[in-house]
């Protein structure tokens, strides 16, 4: 059975020391070879990736190799380095299924937008996390999976999770435990 994984800001080909220094990598070509070994480590050919944006810059040749590379049926919601050159690229792409400015789904009764920038979808003092709107998104490039802290604004990209896709069930399985510590911390 296919599973559903979710990234963003893999940046390939985005040859600046700001960007793949603090991932951890020496150079552009070693952090592009890593998050194509890690990707693929984890995501089948038959699974779902919903990549959120910023998926290359400066070498669009160079960088869509490097997306055709990664397995799974690919889905991108555009990033702001996005240009319309890219998209023709990605959508000429084997693995890629669609681009869209957004997604939104619904997923064993919890609700999902997907876009590259935090988006507030929903209630702050919702009971339940079935009763809001999750926001997966990427674009900031922090370490912190939540976003000043909410429950339901996931950050799915490569620099919160250590340079590997997230797995639906595990944003699922965080945001419950962000829920509760959240509630805990309010007694």
């Amino acid at each position: 059975m296919s599973e559903i994984w979710i990234t963003s800001d893999t940046h390939f080909c985005h040859d600046r020391a700001f960007l793949y220094e603090p991932r951890g990598f020496h150079s552009i070509d070693e952090m592009n070879e890593e998050i194509i070994k890690r990707w693929n480590s984890m995501v089948g050919q038959d699974d779902i990736v919903y990549l959120l944006g910023d998926v290359m810059l400066n070498d669009n040749i160079k960088g869509t190799e490097c997306l055709e590379r990664l397995n799974g049926h690919i889905y991108i919601a555009l990033g702001n380095h996005d240009t319309d050159s890219r998209v023709w690229n990605y959508l000429a792409a084997h693995n890629v299924v669609d681009v869209q400015l957004a997604y939104r789904f619904r997923y064993r009764k919890y609700h999902f937008y997907l876009s590259h920038y935090p988006t507030m979808t929903g209630n702050i003092e919702a009971e339940s996390l079935r009763k809001v709107t999750i926001n997966l998104f990427g674009h900031t490039h922090s370490k912190e999976k939540f976003y000043n802290d909410i429950p339901f604004m996931y950050n799915c990209a490569l620099d919160a999770h250590n340079c590997y896709p997230v797995n639906l069930e595990q944003v699922i399985e965080d945001c419950r435990n962000k829920v509760e510590e959240n509630r805990d911390e309010s007694f």
